[in-house]
């Protein structure tokens, strides 16, 4: 499976700052070339001041079809659109962003992802009673879409207060389940979901109280590096179901490629 380098090839661009760490390039690049695409995914390290040029300056580029975004550049994407998916503007993010009639269209796909690599763990999640660990970008998308799942009760917990309490009083405006603010113990909760950076790269801290996991709870980590964070590790000697940060990294990279391609809009017209 080449890839082709020509006048005729489509360019996609993943944006962050520092860009060393994603792993976006090469997977959404192999999945674009498997659909029999003339396109290459590239990565862009854009500092946090220039990158509403920089998305702005690729609407000129002809042969550039869309950017997937990532930190620290989630939030700002989302000014940077013309067009938004209810999702985006209701969390406040944008991880991927196509061309439209209008210029930029921006989605939110990283919560819609995570719920998918859960139900693909044969999870339930109607009527379950969720905690969340993160507030940030990630953790909004989640409890968002955990929401839309039909889970009876959700709780958040982040370090940060304030902004704890601000995505509760967001959430409960969706009338979707109880929302709570809570601590980090997950006792009494059927799925538990880390959406921290915590136990990334060798960081051997973790979001909850490990201790009071057990062996009825599913659980859920957002980190792929390592693939094996000591919350995951923990929970699987238990004898856990869970979801790797890597298996919501697949989810989401398969809803970033059918986006960026508007098959998802196909699917809805043959609804």
């Amino acid at each position: 499976m080449d890839i082709q380098l020509n006048g005729s090839t489509r360019l996609y661009f993943v944006v962050g700052h520092p860009i060393v760490q994603v792993k976006s390039p090469e997977g959404v690049t192999l999945e674009l070339l498997k659909k029999g695409l003339n396109a290459i995914v590239a990565p862009a390290d854009v500092a946090p001041e220039h990158f509403s040029s920089f998305v702005q300056q690729n609407l000129y580029l002809n042969n550039t079809d869309g950017l997937i975004v990532t930190v620290p550049h989630k939030i700002s994407a989302l000014a940077c659109c013309q067009k938004l998916s209810a999702r985006a503007q209701f969390i406040g993010a944008v991880n991927t962003i196509r061309r439209c009639a209008e210029g930029w269209e921006g989605d939110m796909l990283d919560g819609k992802g995570m719920v998918q690599a859960i139900r693909n763990k044969n999870i339930e999640l109607k009527n379950k009673r969720a905690i969340l660990a993160g507030a940030g970008g990630a953790g909004k998308a989640i409890a968002y879409e955990l929401l839309l799942a039909e889970v009876s009760e959700l709780a958040i917990f982040d370090i940060d207060q304030k902004r704890q309490q601000q995505l509760v009083e967001q959430l409960q405006q969706l009338n979707l389940g109880k929302v709570i603010a809570h601590d980090n113990n997950p006792t009494g909760y059927d799925v538990v979901v880390n959406a921290t950076p915590m136990g990334m790269n060798g960081d051997p801290s973790a979001a909850f109280q490990l201790d009071q996991l057990t062996a009825q709870m599913s659980i859920a980590d957002v980190v792929t590096s390592p693939e094996n964070t000591p919350f995951i590790q923990h929970a699987e000697s238990l004898g856990c179901n869970v979801v790797k940060g890597t298996d919501m990294f697949v989810k989401v990279r398969d809803l970033m490629v059918a986006y960026l391609l508007k098959e998802d809009k196909e699917q809805q017209d043959a609804a």
